[in-house]
């Protein structure tokens, strides 16, 4: 294993990273793949067929095979192990050929083409058990690779989603398959069909975190918050499911819980974003919901900022102008004041409102407003601001734009009071922690502020009153006050 690991190694320094990314190939560390081994039910291994799709070296499928072998000694029927790059196949056929006594099958093929003949034509062709670390890799609208997912019934934008999505179809009854993904598929519109399939096709046994975003693939700069996904093909209704976590793969620190499904997907959530708790908090936090408002139920909206500069260069001034109203940016924001205009910086600070322009714009008023994106270092993923009318002069309307998700009634300002409260509610450190239980990057879309829960108006209004009395209002002192006011025990659940 420790030559096996020092190949990998070797493969991933002389592989230009261009190929790298052509392929979305980045291959798997043995200890991480002894781990993912490791988490198949070893009541399951009878008469074991096994599948690695993008198989690189034969890491996973070696560990897998050794894993099954050790347990119940002779009981895989056969390996099969599919390979795009053909520098792989030598160092992939040797590894798969220390590994089993049964039928060793490598096929140097683009996995979605041989899968897609599978599904269609092959019947027989299912496994027991799939283990996989897919590529990560973006796929347009007009690709190949679009359009045989498409005949497929496997609608997604990247290659991982992709290739998960064609062995859950490759899956005998009760097979089980794990797979180390990014966590992006856990929320947004774009991921939604994938996570579909999955809860309609399978049951989820187990989510692994990795608190380290990059010790994991060092070697190849990945960057990605990966986590590991076991699936079972097969449907019951309420079981638990395994949350564990650790820093790498070396699992120094591992950890684990078990909660119920319905905590890890609402069953009246129609985007059926898939929530990892933090195993580090209390379970019994999941529990107690002490907000239950819906933004519909509250009357309020929320919407991305409808200007694309790049879209709209002709209608866009760099300063104030006759003719012009204020152009919000993230720049712009504090998190009670927007500093407007800013004469320092290249952003065009003012749109003109005409008719070609005003459907993009909001009738002046109180706004609530929170960034799209954040760095990894911030603090919180929601950043969350006021915007007033004080701090504009003789403006009737305002531009947002397109990094900015701005909360409205009816795209029209709020209440005074109801905008401030959602600030200080949404700059919370328990909306935070709930936030990245299904949001695994450092983007905050419209759809995901649309599922949450809120306080009723009346406590949001309470909020903002209180944020408008405070004489220098901090990140420490919302927090403090949201857990007096909201929190039961000081846990929260949204």
């Amino acid at each position: 294993m420790n030559d096996l690991d020092a190949r990998r190694k070797e493969i991933s320094t002389i592989t230009p990273q261009q190929i790298k990314n052509e392929l979305g190939q980045y291959l798997t560390p043995c200890p991480l793949a002894d781990f993912m081994a490791s988490m198949f039910d070893e009541d399951n291994m009878q008469d074991c067929t096994i599948l690695d799709p993008g198989a690189g070296l034969g890491i996973l499928a070696n560990a897998l095979a050794k894993h099954i072998q050790h347990k119940k000694k002779s009981s895989i029927l056969s390996i099969t192990a599919v390979e795009l790059d053909g520098r792989l196949l030598k160092d992939l056929n040797e590894t798969l050929k220390q590994s089993n006594n049964g039928l060793v099958e490598v096929i140097h093929a683009d996995f979605l083409e041989r899968a897609l003949n599978w599904i269609q034509f092959c019947p027989d062709k299912r496994f027991s058990h799939i283990i996989m670390n897919p590529p990560y890799k973006k796929i347009l609208t007009t690709s190949l690779q679009r359009k045989l997912l498409h005949s497929a019934g496997v609608e997604t934008v990247n290659l991982y989603s992709g290739f998960v999505g064609l062995c859950i179809m490759l899956l005998k009854s009760h097979g089980e398959l794990v797979a180390i993904i990014p966590r992006s598929f856990c929320n947004g519109p774009y991921y939604k069909p994938f996570r579909k399939l999955i809860l309609e096709q399978t049951q989820i046994m187990q989510i692994h975190l990795f608190d380290s975003r990059k010790n994991n693939f060092s070697d190849d700069d990945v960057l990605q918050e990966n986590i590991i996904v076991k699936l079972k093909k097969e449907k019951t209704c309420g079981h638990d499911i395994t949350i564990s976590r650790s820093t790498d793969y070396t699992l120094k620190d591992y950890a684990e819980d078990t909660f119920s499904d319905d905590n890890i997907v609402k069953p009246d959530d129609p985007e059926m974003f898939i929530h990892i708790p933090d195993t580090k908090l209390k379970k019994a936090s999941l529990q107690e919901v002490v907000v239950h408002s819906t933004l519909k139920s509250l009357n309020l909206s929320v919407s991305t900022g409808p200007v694309v500069d790049f879209r709209s260069r002709q209608y866009l001034s760099q300063m104030p102008q006759d003719g012009t109203v204020p152009l919000i940016y993230p720049m712009h924001l504090q998190m009670t004041k927007c500093i407007w205009p800013q004469e320092s910086t290249k952003k065009p600070n003012s749109i003109f409102s005409n008719a070609e322009t005003q459907k993009m714009l909001y009738p002046c008023g109180y706004y609530c407003v929170v960034k799209r994106f954040s760095s990894k270092e911030e603090r919180r993923r929601i950043f969350a601001s006021v915007i007033s009318p004080d701090d504009f002069k003789e403006s009737q309307f305002f531009g947002f734009e397109n990094h900015l998700n701005i909360f409205h009634h009816e795209k029209r300002g709020l209440d005074k009071d109801i905008a401030f409260g959602l600030m200080v509610f949404l700059n919370s450190d328990i909306v935070d922690r709930y936030f990245r239980t299904f949001n695994g990057h450092t983007q905050v879309n419209a759809t995901d502020l649309k599922q949450m829960y809120y306080p009723t108006l009346d406590e949001l209004r309470a909020l903002g009153i209180w944020a408008q009395q405070q004489l220098m209002l901090t990140i420490d002192l919302i927090d403090k006050h949201v857990e007096e006011k909201l929190c039961q025990n000081n846990l929260m659940s949204i």
